[in-house]
């Protein structure tokens, strides 16, 4: 469908008018569904919450939302994968760079995940859970998340403590460590007025221990934003 006037300027695809249930939040209308999905996903539950109450939420008709996404499943395919392509980002950043010890690495990159998946508005981790996610419509979100994974168990293997395992010790050690980051998300919610920061280092320090490696915080390195979460930087001062 083609575009005219101001809404060719905009970007915006043209759909029927928007039922402005709320005031304009400034955002684009995808984006204000992923909003309104979020929202009502953790709150009422995938199953429970119809494309019709995330067009709502978001300020417009049910039809008007397929201008922009094709239902359901896509809403939930790309909060899934927004929770872990920041990470998988700093992964890389943190593999890259070995002017910090793997260890201070590693328990970096610990830090950093939990601070993405506790640090949002809405307890986005909490949808791992759901039996949906299994489908092969998610699996851009399991490649992503399988490549986080790997980049945990390249920084253990390049540890002190990781290099003396064995392969069939060293990917359990990985699977340990990769299980307590992403349990994190039942320990939130039975407490989400906990501090994120405070929650993330105490997650990092239990999650070298698992892997056998002795806790050291890296110490005076600044911080630094990186995908809106707080992220200490690594690369030197």
């Amino acid at each position: 469908m083609g575009t005219t006037g101001g809404a060719a300027e905009s970007g915006r695809r043209v759909g029927r008018p928007r039922a402005d249930r709320r005031p304009d939040s400034g955002l684009a209308p995808r984006e204000e569904l992923l909003v309104a999905a979020a929202e009502l996903f953790t709150s009422l539950g995938y199953a429970a919450t119809s494309t019709r109450a995330v067009a709502e939420r978001a300020g417009m008709r049910q039809a008007s939302m397929y201008h922009y996404v094709s239902g359901k499943e896509e809403l939930l395919a790309e909060l899934l994968e927004s929770t872990v392509t920041p990470s998988l980002a700093y992964a890389r950043e943190l593999l890259a760079d070995d002017r910090l010890p793997a260890e201070d690495r590693l328990w970096e990159l610990c830090r950093a995940d939990v601070e993405v998946l506790c640090g949002g508005t809405h307890n986005l981790g909490g949808l791992y859970l759901l039996p949906e996610v299994r489908a092969e419509r998610f699996a851009g979100f399991h490649a992503v998340r399988a490549e986080l994974k790997d980049a945990y168990r390249q920084l253990l293997a390049a540890t002190a403590a990781g290099g003396a395992l064995a392969k069939g010790e060293l990917d359990l050690r990985t699977d340990l460590l990769f299980g307590l980051i992403e349990g994190v998300i039942l320990v939130h919610r039975s407490d989400p007025e906990r501090p994120v920061s405070v929650f993330a280092e105490a997650t990092a320090d239990a999650a070298l221990r698992i892997a056998g490696i002795q806790v050291r915080h890296p110490a005076g390195a600044p911080v630094r934003h990186l995908a809106g979460i707080r992220v200490r930087h690594t690369t030197g001062s």
